[in-house]
């Protein structure tokens, strides 16, 4: 791998991982044109301060400091956002990732030119089993089934990404363990690799068991982001017409019922068929709405809604 090589790694409260964070990179990667872009997440323990100490003797230690925590996804689209090379590797910052498979990753990537993600996947994971182990299998599983890229470990950080499998993804809320899936859909090829994982030595985990509750969440974003980005109306307004449809419904019943000479004002079915019409109409509305941004979105700046590749390549199947 001749050309720049860009590490990105959000960090957060890890100054007991610092300075063997950097020696671990540096001797990992000493045969390779690279640099460390280290994005300090707000942390409040001091790892910015000493990121920025190991910097000041390391030309290829490059650190960002965010003003507050803003969240893994942000920390790395900013990571993204600085970095020059036109490899982009990113990864934890508390070694439970080893940098020492990066050099092997980035020689796949060289050797096989049809793939451009190389996604890690921590197979003999080094983790609690209830606390990590049981709802990263749950959220892997609902992820590679709703956006059809299987992968056994979308939450594993280490990830080899060619920058153009990048250039059309933009990072919100906690959307970095969705990236291969969001790649994806602009015809970027996903491979799987197994990688090594070590236990945690220092400091605290920041993940738990409310993670998966916010994988569905953000799970549903995503799933609308692949199916109904271009096509909001699809979406909203096929719920509302089937909203407006049993609205409507129960109201043609009931005025039925009253031509029939009864007496309907006190029937709680008049008041949820009038809610359901109601609420229907405003989600056709809303789709209309949603068609006139996606064209706003796209025409006033040219943006194209498809992505031409300049030499066809054989499309090998998402291992």
């Amino acid at each position: 791998m001749n050309s720049l090589v860009s590490i990105v790694i959000p960090i957060y409260n890890e100054i007991e991982n610092a300075d063997a964070l950097i020696s671990r990179l540096a001797e990992s990667l000493a045969s390779i044109d690279f640099e460390a872009i280290l994005v300090d997440d707000g942390s409040k323990d001091g790892t910015g301060v000493r990121l920025a100490e190991l910097a000041a003797t390391r030309p290829w230690l490059k650190p960002i400091y965010l003003a507050r925590n803003y969240g893994q996804s942000t920390a790395m689209q900013a990571g993204f956002d600085a970095a020059a090379g036109e490899v982009i590797v990113t990864l934890d910052g508390d070694l439970q990732n080893d940098p020492a498979d990066i050099p092997r990753l980035l020689a796949m990537l060289e050797n096989e030119p049809d793939i451009d993600i190389l996604s890690g996947w921590r197979k003999g994971r080094q983790d609690a089993a209830l606390k990590r182990k049981l709802p990263s299998r749950i959220a892997n599983g609902l992820i590679s089934k709703v956006t059809g890229v299987p992968l056994h470990d979308y939450g594993c950080s280490l990830k080899v990404y060619r920058r153009a499998a990048l250039a059309n993804v933009r990072l919100y809320g906690e959307l970095h363990r969705f990236i291969p899936a969001l790649a994806h859909q602009f015809g970027a090829r996903v491979k799987e690799v197994v990688v090594t994982h070590h236990a945690r030595q220092h400091g605290t985990s920041k993940y738990g068991i409310d993670r998966t509750l916010r994988v569905i969440l953000d799970l549903l974003l995503v799933q609308f982001l692949l199916r109904y980005l271009q096509r909001p109306i699809q979406f909203f307004g096929g719920i509302g017409a089937v909203l407006m449809g049993v609205g409507g419904a129960i109201l043609a019943y009931l005025l039925a019922l009253k031509l029939g000479g009864a007496d309907i004002g006190g029937r709680p079915l008049l008041l949820g068929g009038g809610l359901l019409l109601l609420m229907g109409v405003q989600l056709v509305g809303m789709g209309l709405l949603g068609e006139i941004l996606v064209r706003i979105y796209h025409e006033p700046h040219g943006r194209s809604q498809y992505l031409v590749r300049q030499t066809p390549r054989p499309h090998p199947p998402v291992q």
